[in-house]
């Protein structure tokens, strides 16, 4: 399941060129990633209650094509896999032309208590009809 993400890019967010600058597509990542969770109904601070965090331990990004000053952009952002330990998000940024520009693959560890620890099997139940 895809959960788009749509804003516009800032003159604050872009390079000299006027292209956005290349450690920008972390934050708009993050929102979209935020923005996500809030959609199935388990935003970070839920999580926080729970006394799980998300850590992230990687992240890969593929720069397609340039994302320019005050371009509308959406963010489709997916769960590509999950176990009860971490989660692989896939995440896309399109232009207004629907043209790819932006390919992020991002790996995230559930911890507690400062260390890794597994979800219960119905939070992770619950995540699984998000799963693809």
């Amino acid at each position: 399941m895809k959960i788009e993400y749509k804003r516009r890019i800032f003159g604050y967010e872009c390079d000299i060129y006027g292209h956005l600058n290349n450690a920008n597509y972390l934050h708009l990542y993050e929102e979209a990633r935020a923005a996500a969770l809030e959609q199935m109904k388990m935003p970070i601070g839920k999580f926080k209650e729970m006394g799980f965090n998300i850590y992230l331990t990687h992240i890969e990004l593929d720069f397609i094509k340039a994302i320019n000053l005050e371009e509308r952009i959406t963010i489709r952002t997916s769960i590509a896999e999950m176990n009860r330990l971490k989660a692989v998000w896939k995440q896309e940024i399109y232009n207004s032309k629907n043209e790819l520009c932006n390919m992020a693959t991002v790996i995230g560890v559930f911890v507690k208590n400062d260390k890794p620890a597994r979800i219960s099997k119905e939070l992770y139940t619950y995540f699984t009809k998000f799963i693809g």
